[in-house]
């Protein structure tokens, strides 16, 4: 009797646990993982990364608002309508007379997120330059909003109405032609401009 119990056990098939268990909790260990490093890199090399940015977007700063003295330009906290903090730049010449502002932007592009920094003179009603700071979009492609053809329509623009980009030849003022292949992207640097110039036009303007 016990001979057979023992071999009715070791007859018995061996439980195997789902593949798609396993890859579960591979998945799992593997966001935990990346998950980490990131906040490991937004903690030790988040504070230089700014710090790149800033010393970035002050060597644009002459070719954003002609005239600019960046030495003597002035850096901002203020309070956008999203009711964050932001750091704006009031831009000064080489008198020390403002004329003109620095706001940065970011939004979503088709590949990732777009930052932008958008010149403006002092009453915030005309772009005076417009600078990529960084994009992620695609090379041959979107990655051309970048190029002085496509970033140099902004300067001379209105934003007192919203900018859009349009595909082919521009008919009314407030239409900049998109980068052929790339309408996303294209209209991703539109709404973020538009976005931004809301968001801190006021804050800005009652800086003393």
């Amino acid at each position: 009797m016990e001979t057979n119990q023992s071999n009715e056990i070791s007859q018995t098939p061996e439980v195997k646990r789902p593949h798609y268990l396993i890859q579960a909790w591979l998945v799992i260990l593997l966001s935990v993982f990346y998950g980490a490093i990131l906040v490991y890199v937004q903690i030790h090399l988040g504070p230089q990364i700014e710090k790149n940015k800033t010393a970035a977007t002050f060597a644009q700063i002459p070719a954003l608002v002609e005239g600019a003295d960046a030495s003597k330009t002035e850096s901002l906290t203020i309070t956008g309508t999203d009711g964050k903090p932001a750091t704006v730049y009031r831009v000064k010449n080489e008198n020390g007379e403002a004329i003109g502002w620095v706001f940065p932007g970011s939004g979503q592009g088709f590949g990732d997120t777009i930052q932008l920094i958008i010149g403006l003179d002092p009453k915030i009603e005309t772009l005076t330059g417009l600078y990529v700071l960084d994009q992620k979009e695609t090379p041959g492609l979107g990655n051309f909003i970048t190029g002085e053809n496509f970033r140099g329509q902004f300067a001379g623009k209105s934003v007192l109405v919203p900018l859009r980009a349009k595909a082919g030849e521009p008919e009314n003022p407030e239409e900049i032609r998109a980068v052929t292949g790339a309408t996303i992207s294209s209209t991703a640097v539109c709404d973020i401009v538009n976005a931004t110039v809301a968001k801190y036009k006021e804050a800005a303007l009652t800086q003393n």
